[in-house]
């Protein structure tokens, strides 16, 4: 039995194929290959949001839910949950899309936490925001 699950939640901020390079002798992806992708794919909206340079530093909650096969389509959704004085919370979902049949699958979700920094690579603050500013 199939579980239906909600929209992929957040921005598409990355795609990619799985290649054979990127898994193991049972042809599923490493563990470490989703982890720098979502990084990769939270700092969009993080770096948008910091409006300059952000460095990550923290993966607050990681959860794998069902492997990727070598040929998938990988998709990370990110949304920025959280906006502190230095950092950023982004939440990533990816996606798995199955090459042998076209099924969607959420394969991966996570917590990851940026810092805006300034060239120095200090942190600084996080600029206010154009609804902040709005109001």
């Amino acid at each position: 039995m199939t579980e239906t699950l909600p929209p992929p939640a957040g921005e598409l901020a990355l795609q990619n194929l799985a290649m054979p390079r990127d898994a193991n002798t049972n042809g599923d992806v490493f563990g470490g290959w989703v982890l720098s992708q979502m990084d990769l794919a939270g700092g969009v909206p993080a770096a948008r949001r910091a409006k300059g340079r952000i460095a990550t530093v923290a993966v607050e909650a990681m959860r794998f839910h069902a492997p990727i096969a070598i040929g998938d389509l990988v998709s990370c959704y990110a949304e920025v949950t959280q906006v502190g004085t230095t950092s950023i919370t982004v939440r990533i979902e990816t996606w798995a899309t199955r090459k042998s049949s076209g099924e969607k699958v959420r394969v991966t979700e996570g917590t990851y936490v940026f810092v805006a920094i300034d060239e120095q690579g200090r942190p600084r603050p996080v600029p206010p925001s154009e609804l902040d500013e709005a109001q």
